[in-house]
């Protein structure tokens, strides 16, 4: 299936890119993510196991356990602080 990923702040500068369409066999976003790790480079350095992580699925905050369809867009992006 077809999806958009989208990666924000110091996820997109370690990636190089902001967005990208990938194929994916993925069914959830875990394994999603595990998919892009797998590419190495800045994928694998910036959503590596034991790194915070935020994600959302089609612009909702969710867990890395709900499920992926055609079409999705994803979003990766670290947590962040205000003060």
């Amino acid at each position: 299936m077809k999806v958009t990923v989208k990666y924000f702040a110091s996820i997109r500068e370690t990636v190089g890119v902001s967005s990208e369409q990938r194929d994916t066999q993925a069914t959830s976003l875990a394994t999603l993510r595990d998919e892009l790790i797998a590419l190495g480079g800045g994928h694998a350095e910036s959503l590596a196991r034991g790194k915070a992580v935020r994600l959302a699925l089609n612009q909702v905050m969710c867990d890395e356990s709900v499920a992926l369809g055609e079409g999705a867009e994803v979003a990766f992006f670290p947590p962040v602080t205000g003060g």
